[in-house]
């Protein structure tokens, strides 16, 4: 075991997947050399070569679809889109391409070997263009997988597992962790279940739900409310694409309760997906509404981030209320 961030997990399993690999190719803007605009990709052109690890130019469809024709020839093409924002030149590449190319070709031919990193959220000072949340418009499309880690540990044993899953990944990574959140992590190989939600703290009274970085949010709030004798259980959805809704359902058969939260904006969010599926699976077991704590619906804002962000005291405000109701 070692003391990592987020980061530099990120790069160690970069690091195993390319030595396990000679077909593992990591690529896009600034990955090279330079090691990427946050580090992830540090030292692997060193160590692999430039036909390994290598910049690409600044044009996110062609990122993708280069990274398309090199899966669909047997290969893994890890694709760094360097902020989840840049992400929407490439969408007709992700959603009529890397998710219906097995579809289409009636299994002769697919992408599974893909791959798709990009950093997304806020937290950072970063303005409307570098601080979105964009899996919801992702979830919409059968064909793809969605996975959104909470920490280092996460990070590493889903992004082994992305890597050399036989489906289209799309690995969203929390950039205000990258350096924030630490923890030990194996230094060799392991691999987490994709599809699998994790249920970080058991409760009895109500149920919270989150993904990303907004599990920090959920435990906070979580801690604000034990001191008022409230018993708080988490689920980190962990992949969003396919998501668990049975763990999430039999917990909230137990509590009677749910709050989703998620750094995007409220109207037609995943929360809501969330919501709808656990309104129909578990309604006679309902005590209270089912509340979503979300964004605000507005670009997100540089001066008034701070009322924008969806933090603790947002989930624990929703946590009363569910419990008074």
């Amino acid at each position: 075991m070692a003391k990592m961030n987020l980061l530099q997990a990120i790069n160690s399993a970069l690091d195993l997947a390319m030595a396990k690999s000679d077909k593992v190719y990591s690529f896009g803007e600034d990955t090279g050399a330079f090691g990427g605009v946050f580090r992830a990709t540090s030292g692997l052109t060193e160590k692999y070569g430039r036909h390994r690890n290598f910049n690409t130019p600044l044009v996110e469809q062609g990122i993708l679809g280069f990274a398309n024709g090199l899966a669909s020839q047997g290969s893994y093409a890890v694709a760094e889109i360097q902020f989840g924002d840049y992400i929407f030149p490439a969408f007709d590449q992700i959603v009529n391409e890397s998710a219906k190319f097995r579809y289409r070709s009636g299994n002769e031919f697919n992408v599974g070997g893909l791959t798709i990193r990009t950093p997304y959220g806020g937290g950072i000072a970063g303005g409307h263009y570098h601080s979105q949340s964009p899996e919801a418009y992702f979830a919409h499309t059968p064909g793809l997988k969605i996975v959104m880690p909470r920490n280092p540990y996460m990070a590493k044993g889903l992004l082994l597992s992305a890597i050399f899953d036989p489906n289209p990944v799309l690995f969203m990574e929390p950039k205000r962790l990258y350096r924030a959140s630490t923890g030990e992590v194996p230094e060799g190989e392991y691999t987490l279940e994709l599809g699998k939600a994790d249920v970080v703290r058991e409760g009895k009274d109500l149920t919270i739900v989150a993904w990303g970085a907004q599990v920090e949010m959920a435990e906070k709030a979580a801690d604000m409310a034990a001191e008022q004798g409230i018993d708080c259980e988490i689920i980190d959805l962990v992949s969003l694409l396919p998501w668990d809704y049975d763990t999430v359902a039999a917990s909230v058969k137990k509590t009677g309760r749910l709050v989703v939260t998620q750094e995007a904006p409220l109207t037609n969010g995943f929360a809501s997906e969330v919501a709808a599926t656990i309104q129909d699976k578990c309604f006679l077991y309902l005590e209270s509404p089912i509340a979503r704590v979300c964004g605000l619906d507005t670009p997100y804002p540089l001066s008034h981030e701070k009322e924008y962000f969806v933090d603790h005291l947002k989930v624990y405000e929703a946590i009363k209320a569910s419990m008074t109701y």
